[in-house]
């Protein structure tokens, strides 16, 4: 009963979210809750969901504090060379611009950290977005595609979680899933550039001038610069300057990625150094693991704070500016405890996998680590890294050993369903992601889960060839 009303309850979310019936924050509140009272939670659910909380507090501080601390860098102009080279690149080519965007996610996306990689990304290429009547659509399924691929990196989460739950070497693990991280990052680049043209020939067919467009930014709080281009509301199913299919216009962009104003009066040049220093420091010491995030995130926001920003209503100023970005996000992370919590306390988890594990046939054992790989790409988005990395995978690997499949290639299968996970509304990033770029996640699903199934069967089917996952 507890593996149905686990599927049940992910597919009622999932219809809920797809159609539009409500928002991300109201499913992952009610739908759980009231599958977990079906399921004879009682009054324990209230602690289910505590705990849950609790296990995702430090989470929403690090968003909370990430958000602050890159907010400030963007507004005093620590980014604004990048930018100014990446638009120089792509000029006003939307083909150039979404490739750009790949490419740029992807290198930020080193860092290991995908809130980072998509606060640099959106702030630097959403404002050429609007202005160039590029669905931001497009940006969110890029940027979430590149990010999501590099995510195996061995500091990215997954890899580490995978070697811990099995007592393997993490470098094992990844070292030689490297020509699979190559090929799924081209099949990225492959898929902005097929995404890239096709902007390119919508945008190019509307007679239109940027006006429009630039009024629409400009009642978002956008500085998107002066000039002419072609720009329009998009046609259905491509999105438009603010939406997708339909909902152009509707989603609020946050207001953390629109100060790009080369004029602006946060600008803080001659401390350009400093806080270039400072954000180097924040990324060698994260990299180093000597200090948790959050506490590391806390740290750098206030210095950051008190240097660019002396007198107090100036730091409040500068908090209040990206507040609509931090609550949204926060609440979506704390939403999420809902869920996570109904699943891990009512039991479901457990049921559910011991049950995916039951009905895999005596004759397909040989096959074991191919379907690691196929049931992590489904797996990974229903479940936390968490849950399937220290759950499921430990079950398989013992199961698998019988077969004679080693653990470390257990580990290498079950890594391939990335690109896919971090589009669950499970992961915090993602939610940052579609909440910058005013993106509902229905849409941004709609375009970017089918991409990155392929790309995970493109790694799964590489590792194979190259021996590093068995086949039988």
């Amino acid at each position: 009963m507890l593996v149905a009303l686990g599927f049940l309850m992910v597919a009622t979310f999932m219809y809920l979210i797809l159609a539009k019936r409500a928002t991300p924050v109201v499913g992952l509140i009610l739908v759980p809750v009231a599958f977990g009272l079906f399921a004879g939670a009682g009054t324990e659910i209230g602690d289910m969901i505590i705990d849950a909380v609790k296990s995702l507090a430090p989470t929403a501080a690090l968003l909370f504090f990430a958000i602050i601390f890159f907010g400030i860098m963007i507004d005093v102009g620590l980014f604004d060379p990048l930018v100014k080279l990446i638009l120089k690149l792509v000029g006003n080519d939307p083909a150039k611009l979404v490739v750009g965007t790949a490419v740029l996610a992807m290198v930020v996306s080193l860092d290991g950290d995908g809130s980072t990689t998509f606060i640099i990304t959106t702030s630097a290429l959403l404002p050429l977005y609007l202005k160039l009547g590029v669905s931001p659509v497009v940006l969110t399924v890029v940027a979430g595609l590149a990010n999501g691929t590099m995510n195996i990196i061995p500091w990215g989460g997954p890899t580490v979680r995978a070697a811990s739950a099995l007592g393997l070497s993490p470098s094992d693990v990844f070292v030689p899933m490297i020509p699979s991280l190559i090929a799924g990052l081209v099949i990225v680049l492959l898929f902005s550039v097929h995404l890239g043209l096709m902007e390119r020939r919508r945008i190019g067919s509307l007679v239109l001038t940027s006006e429009p467009l630039l009024a629409a930014a400009g009642s978002r709080g956008w500085s998107v610069g002066s000039g002419t281009g072609s720009g329009g509301t998009g046609s259905a199913g491509d999105g438009g300057t603010g939406g997708d299919s339909g909902d152009s216009g509707r989603g609020e962009v946050g207001q953390l990625t629109g100060g790009l104003d080369p004029d602006r009066d946060t600008l803080r040049p001659r401390l350009l150094w400093f806080n270039a220093a400072l954000t180097v420091a924040l990324l060698v010491v994260l990299g180093m693991d000597v200090v948790p995030i959050p506490v590391l995130f806390m740290i750098a926001a206030g210095i950051a704070l008190a240097v660019n920003f002396p007198r107090v209503a100036d730091q409040s100023a500068a908090i209040a500016r990206h507040s609509s970005s931090i609550v949204s996000v926060v609440a979506m992370v704390f939403a999420a405890a809902v869920l996570t919590g109904v699943f891990q306390g009512t039991g479901m988890v457990e049921a559910m996998a011991t049950w995916l594990t039951g009905i895999i046939p005596d004759a397909l054992g040989p096959f074991l680590a191919v379907i690691t790989g196929l049931l992590s790409i489904p797996l990974t988005f229903f479940m936390t890294n968490d849950a399937f990395y220290f759950g499921v995978l430990p079950v398989l690997t013992e199961t698998a050993a019988t077969y004679g499949i080693e653990p470390v290639e257990m580990a290498r299968a079950s890594i391939t369903g990335q690109p896919v996970h971090m589009q669950s509304p499970l992961v915090p990033a993602i939610l940052l992601l579609v909440t910058l770029a005013g993106v509902s996640l229905a849409d941004h699903h709609k375009k970017v889960l089918w991409r990155a199934t392929i790309v995970s069967i493109a790694m799964l089917v590489v590792g194979v060839l190259l021996g590093q996952i068995p086949l039988g």
